[in-house]
């Protein structure tokens, strides 16, 4: 019984040993002469003004969690679409009441000024 393992020791000894022989590896090879420029965050050429920490507002968490909602309730359009003949007209009134609290939602939200940056 214990022979059945082996083969998965095996692996999990390469899939371990291969990313550490790389790492140790680069490191002997790469050169090393760092530079105040060189250590300095990419900001797209400009220079940084303050730490990369930064906090961020409420509201962009709170359009990133909206567009996530109304991204996951779109994606319940394809299986519709695709079975569309099949449903009949149960099918599109269900999908009309669907997209009709999806659009009041967004209508409520859009109202309530959830999407302004300012």
């Amino acid at each position: 019984m214990p022979q059945n393992y082996v083969p998965i020791f095996l692996f999990m000894g390469v899939a371990f040993a291969i990313p550490a022989v790389t790492l140790v590896l680069f490191k002997l090879v790469r050169p090393e002469n760092p530079h105040k420029t060189k250590l300095m965050p990419y900001e797209c050429g400009i220079t940084p003004l303050d730490d990369a920490r930064g906090r961020y507002t409420v509201r962009f968490y709170i359009v990133a969690i909206l567009f996530v909602v109304f991204d996951v309730e779109t994606i319940f359009l394809l299986p519709w679409a695709v079975r569309f003949r099949w449903l009949g007209k149960f099918g599109l009134l269900e999908m009309g009441i669907f997209l009709g609290i999806l659009i009041v939602g967004y209508i409520w939200i859009w109202k309530k000024g959830a999407l302004e940056w300012v």
